[in-house]
């Protein structure tokens, strides 16, 4: 029979107040409740610990022994009790996300610079990386959760709406489309050289998705890696760049103009993505509402929150 903790402390209170009713009046036990667990101590460690009769009770040479080692064990777990608590309440910590660019331009650092005035201790760390690679790291846990888009059904996740990113056409000042519909239909971008990002891009798959719907071709003029590597493209003249209106967030914007894309297939919902077997530590649980709370509190944000979405329907 192994020791338990409760034994332990009953042990290191009457070696303390080497008194049973003091001992007994510190646990909030009765005294027979606290000789039984002293007795079921001795009988699990085949040794006596203490010297008892009438008048006084003192520790026997193997308790003196045992003394700082129970010691030992009662203090690590007041840490683990301290560092359990801690980490509950969200006071220390680290929480590793990965997220698509688009976010962790403006709504990850937004939802940090709160944070970290009410959680200081909290470590975050991030990882800015495509939607493919943001399921890849969910799934290896090498992230706590990730901020992307599940562009392919995989039961080894689950995805919680968080915003909508609407795409949108990106082109220079006094571009033709200027004088194009307030919102586009894709037919009026594909008449001009376009500028993409990369094939394993969120904003490239659902693109594609939507041109294999229509069996319309395009001129594909450069294709990014970077949203503001595009619009520096759209600025130099070589076409216009098929992106989220988030890009606004990642890159200068300035002489050019925008205009959103009206194709149900290029709504990007953007989701919290755990793993399907994986239960969340309390702080990412922290920090999802904070991130959730940055979107809610950003004026003339270049996206939706799902759940207002949700609740306007």
């Amino acid at each position: 029979m192994q020791p338990s903790f409760r034994q332990i402390r009953a042990f290191l209170s009457v070696a303390s107040h080497l008194k049973f009713t003091r001992a007994a009046e510190e646990l909030n036990i009765s005294q027979p409740a606290l000789t039984v667990q002293i007795n079921q101590l001795e009988e699990a460690l085949s040794i006596k610990l203490f010297n008892r009769n009438r008048r006084q009770v003192t520790l026997t040479p193997a308790g003196h022994d045992l003394l700082p080692l129970f010691e030992r064990i009662a203090a690590d777990m007041d840490e683990v009790m301290t560092a359990s608590s801690d980490i509950y309440q969200a006071r220390r910590g680290v929480v590793r996300i990965a997220a698509l660019p688009s976010v962790t331009s403006r709504i990850v650092p937004k939802a940090m610079a709160t944070f970290r005035k009410t959680h200081p201790n909290i470590q975050i760390r991030i990882r800015d990386v495509v939607a493919e690679t943001v399921v890849e790291m969910v799934k290896n846990e090498d992230v706590d959760f990730g901020i992307g888009v599940r562009l392919t059904p995989d039961r080894e996740i689950k995805v919680e709406n968080f915003i909508t990113d609407h795409v949108c056409a990106f082109y220079q000042g006094g571009h033709p489309l200027e004088n194009a519909r307030a919102i586009l239909k894709l037919n009026d971008c594909v008449a001009y050289p376009l500028i993409l990002t990369g094939k394993n891009s969120s904003i490239r798959v659902l693109f594609e998705r939507s041109m294999a719907r229509e069996g319309t071709e395009v001129d594909i003029a450069a294709e990014a890696n970077y949203m503001s590597t595009a619009l520096g493209m759209v600025r130099a003249g070589l076409g216009v760049a098929i992106l989220p209106k988030s890009a606004i967030d990642a890159g200068s914007v300035l002489g050019l103009a925008y205009k959103q894309i009206d194709a149900p297939w290029l709504h990007r919902r953007i989701g919290i993505i755990r793993k399907a077997s994986r239960t969340d530590s309390p702080v990412a649980e922290h920090f999802i509402k904070a991130l959730q709370a940055a979107v809610d509190s950003m004026p003339n944000n270049a996206f939706q929150s799902a759940r207002k979405t949700e609740l306007t329907k």
